[in-house]
């Protein structure tokens, strides 16, 4: 369906945002990451629920990721304990403050599915460093294609570390959701930069 050009109302209590699809077809050149980086990646293969939605709320949060926590828990093991998914933490200072998913159930495929940083780490390096290994992981299979969005509500910056590692935008949508702040999924104070709009009663 094609979207008329002006502006569209979004119902009060949902939430809009521009979606960017991105991709790569063949792997990049190796990006220079921080020298001695502090962090260690470590794979979950049998990853639990609720480790992963901690750490999913602690990186996704600020930028309002709810797509996880609303997911019912056999639901969600069935995607994260999938094989053809692998489930990675970084670790800084004996936490885990880094979270990266690779979906590779589509055949010659491997979606970012998550990649993000606790607000901890942002701005030092580890997401350069992070992506190093996610690029090497990813591309270790024999994949043809590696692709992942980003949108409007998520961190300033996403949209350009997503370019300058070699991917490429290939489409744009408009995603309309349900606010989490009003469902409780996320704080209410969460993602300042998104103002929430109450429905009227």
């Amino acid at each position: 369906m094609e979207l008329p050009d002006g502006y569209s109302d979004v119902p009060a209590g949902k939430m809009a945002s521009v979606v960017t699809c991105l991709e790569m077809l063949a792997p990049p050149p190796v990006r220079a990451e921080r020298a001695a980086a502090p962090w260690q990646l470590r794979r979950e293969r049998v990853p639990d629920a609720g480790w992963y939605r901690e750490l999913y709320a602690r990186v996704g949060t600020e930028w309002l990721w709810f797509s996880r926590l609303r997911m019912p828990v056999a639901e969600l093991e069935a995607v994260i304990r999938h094989p053809d998914v692998e489930v990675y933490a970084l670790a800084a200072g004996g936490r885990d403050e880094g979270l990266l998913e690779l979906d590779f159930r589509e055949p010659g495929e491997c979606e970012l599915a998550f990649f993000g940083l606790a607000g901890s780490l942002l701005g030092q390096g580890a997401g350069r460093w992070l992506m190093n290994r996610a690029l090497a992981h990813a591309w270790a299979r024999p994949i043809r294609r590696l692709w992942v969005h980003t949108c409007t509500i998520d961190h300033p910056g996403a949209l350009a570390f997503y370019l300058r590692s070699g991917f490429q935008a290939y489409a744009r949508r408009v995603e309309v959701a349900d606010d989490p702040r009003l469902s409780g999924l996320a704080p209410r104070d969460a993602a300042p930069h998104v103002p929430i709009i109450e429905p009227t009663r």
